[in-house]
């Protein structure tokens, strides 16, 4: 995250630590602005304002709590039947990265044969997705366009890219154990409905606009044709599915 407000910084230039996220942009600017948050007529706010980082003039860690972050992921395509996402949740450190695949049975990035609608078309996809036609156990495929396990667990200052999954390794299984505690803790705070058994709710989510409800269906039997899904190329899809 980069912030440029040559008014407001305390020192420029610093480098933090702190782990922030998109939750806490409106606390900072209302607070940047003057409003109160409890009479801004917002809905409640849970993220913390960045004001403090930002005022103060050290680098590094500020605050010991900001240790981690969360992460999640629901629906962001339609290439799936019914309409339904792909659930992730994780939690990340300055050393590690944990994920968990609530529904690994799906494919992350959309279908196969409604054309891996959650990545944009590309000569790095177009070359990914003929090595996996070639090869189904090829690694580059597998690692980007394959099923996931419930289980990721990779060591982010090893491992930048997050290649080798730790999840089931030995000598691993403390750390796994560990975040996922804390992960569950946090989640279970929030309510997270994925973690009570009930996370069917997000995949019943209407889809707006209407017209992209049922949008799996309608591709696959033409119905709609193929350059509806415009962001991706004839050559994404492929011709039959493949689980």
């Amino acid at each position: 995250l980069a912030i440029r407000w040559p008014a407001g910084l305390a020192k420029p230039g610093r480098v933090l630590t702190d782990f922030v996220d998109f939750t806490e942009i409106a606390p900072t600017i209302l607070e940047i602005a003057g409003i109160d948050a409890e009479t801004s007529g917002m809905k409640p706010i849970t993220g913390r304002s960045w004001i403090p980082l930002l005022k103060d003039d050290r680098s590094g860690r500020l605050d010991e709590t900001r240790d981690h972050v969360l992460i999640g992921k629901e629906r962001t395509d339609p290439s799936r039947p019914n309409d339904v996402g792909y659930p992730i949740r994780g939690i990340a450190t300055d050393t590690h990265l944990l994920l968990i695949n609530f529904e690994p049975d799906r494919w992350p990035g959309g279908n196969p044969e409604a054309g891996y609608l959650d990545t944009d078309a590309s000569p790095t996809k177009t070359t990914l997705l003929e090595r996996g036609r070639a090869d189904r156990d090829d690694k580059y495929w597998q690692l980007n366009f394959g099923k996931r396990p419930k289980y990721e667990l990779y060591d982010i200052v090893k491992d930048r890219y997050c290649v080798e999954n730790l999840a089931e390794q030995d000598s691993h299984r403390e750390v796994r154990d560990q975040l996922e505690r804390e992960l569950m803790a946090r989640l279970e705070e929030q309510g997270d409905p994925r973690v009570f058994g009930s996370g069917h709710v997000f995949d019943a989510y209407l889809v707006y606009p209407d017209s992209r409800a049922d949008f799996y269906r309608k591709l696959t039997t033409g119905e709609s044709p193929k350059s509806d899904a415009g962001w991706v190329l004839e050559s994404d899809f492929e011709p039959e599915p493949l689980d």
